[in-house]
């Protein structure tokens, strides 16, 4: 990845690592999948009528809108709901990138340099001792909520390159994001309707400009302004540049800004175990950045060297 790339990546990661505040503050008024359908709802609607939607095969679109969108954010805001703390929401979810990095390899044949399999290795270990040490925090359903997240999250990864390597002319990776966002809110909506009634989400709306509501009408600003549309579509724009095993590692530093937020801000303060770990994942995720020497052939003594080109006639 070129400089200004990792630079566009660092910047995505610290808007997502912040977007989980903005997240808890949202759910502390809105149920889960409400929710998770109106941060989508506000972008959709623009999009459908302003923005022509990219000339690529309805599958991929789907698996991105499907994994990425409704998937993600209903697994994530559902474990949130149930008791997922914050920062350790920050941590789990990035099980994405080993997902992402492992569906690329098997689905599309990515091949993975030494380097990335150590470095994605070591900050898995990190993730884990993350994990570990602060599982006390969280029952189990809302981890494994918070991992399927994860993993619909790097199905949704795979749809993103394929919707970007499809397209007929130019990618246009931000028209593909927005439409993207096209994808999850009626069947979110059918499922809030389901599972938290017709009507809860609605009122919870309808009371947003109150004192207690008014945060959440800001985190939800947040969200769908900083975290989905500057976030997901730099980070769109880097997965149609660059193979998913290069790219999703970088996600495994959000949870160090994830973590530090909640301290800061909740109160969720880190143990020094914790903080050991966040190293590790970071110097993980720098490994996996690192690029293989380049090769260089060197012609044997054995092997004929071409005779010079002549000049003139």
């Amino acid at each position: 990845m070129t400089p200004r790339d990792r630079l566009l990546g660092l910047t995505v990661i610290v808007l997502w690592g912040l977007n989980f505040l903005a997240i808890r503050v949202g759910l502390d008024h809105f149920p889960p999948f409400f929710f998770a359908a109106l941060r989508f709802l506000l972008i959709a609607i623009p999009v459908v009528i302003f923005v022509p939607r990219p000339r690529v095969p309805i599958r991929w679109l789907l698996l991105y809108g499907f994994g990425f969108g409704f998937g993600q954010f209903a697994f994530l805001f559902w474990a949130m709901h149930t008791g997922m703390p914050t920062g350790l929401a920050s941590l789990v979810l990035q099980s994405s990138a080993p997902f992402t990095v492992l569906l690329g390899a098997f689905l599309l044949r990515e091949k993975l340099s030494v380097w990335q399999v150590s470095g994605i290795g070591v900050a898995v270990s990190g993730m884990a001792l993350i994990g570990w040490d602060r599982s006390h925090h969280a029952a189990l359903l809302p981890v494994i909520l918070t991992l399927l997240a994860g993993l619909s999250w790097a199905f949704g990864n795979l749809g993103s390159r394929l919707a970007a390597a499809n397209t007929v002319g130019d990618p246009q990776p931000m028209r593909l994001m927005l439409w993207m966002c096209v994808i999850p809110p009626l069947p979110m909506l059918a499922l809030s309707a389901a599972v938290e009634g017709p009507t809860a989400g609605w009122h919870a709306l309808a009371t947003t400009l109150s004192v207690d509501g008014l945060p959440s009408l800001i985190g939800l600003a947040y969200i769908v302004l900083l975290g989905t549309i500057v976030g997901t579509g730099i980070w769109t724009t880097l997965m149609s540049r660059y193979p998913a095993g290069k790219v999703a590692p970088l996600s495994l530093l959000v949870p160090i800004v994830g973590i530090g937020a909640s301290w800061l801000f909740l109160h969720e303060t880190p143990s020094p175990l914790s903080l050991v770990g966040a190293v590790i994942v970071i110097a993980g995720a720098i490994a996996t950045q690192r690029r293989p020497a380049p090769t260089v052939t060197v012609p044997s003594s054995t092997t004929p060297l071409e005779p010079p080109a002549r000049l003139g006639v």
